[in-house]
């Protein structure tokens, strides 16, 4: 497990600190996806990086802590740290993704009751896949900065 640091980096100027409420909700939101994201290391239909990435989102806008640790962690941290620099995902992360979602898609055309409803959402994993390929694999000097 990486380590926590004891002393909390202050919130960037440019940052608005949010109300009290905001910041719990957000960090309600952090752990909820990071808690989506490990059951999606288990079930296939379920995706992984996108609820770390929305995780690391709301942590970032609300629990330093939280942000120091995905960022620290051996599996997210390299794939957090490659996204926000780049906007890249790797090429085994988008060869598991083709292969999870096309995996689904014959799950949930034999068994949704209504095809025109396995059909929807395969086009909407299709879309999903048509993006992802799109994405940087390899970090350049001249990948736009993610924040």
């Amino acid at each position: 497990m990486a380590e926590i640091p004891d002393q909390l980096p202050p919130l960037p100027e440019s940052v608005a600190r949010p109300s009290l409420l905001t910041r719990w909700l957000l960090v309600t939101l952090a752990l909820v996806s990071l808690l989506l994201g490990l059951i999606g290391l288990f079930l296939p239909v379920l995706p992984t990086v996108p609820f770390i990435l929305l995780s690391a989102w709301a942590a970032a806008r609300s629990s330093p802590r939280l942000l120091a640790w995905l960022e620290g962690h051996s599996a997210f941290g390299p794939m957090l740290t490659e996204w926000r620099r780049g906007g890249v995902v790797r090429r085994r992360a988008k060869w598991l993704a083709t292969v999870t979602m096309g995996a689904s898609a014959v799950v949930m055309l034999l068994t949704l009751p209504k095809r025109w409803m396995a059909l929807l959402l395969i086009a909407c994993m299709a879309a999903v896949l048509v993006w992802l390929w799109r994405r940087p694999e390899k970090l350049t000097d001249t990948a736009p900065s993610k924040s």
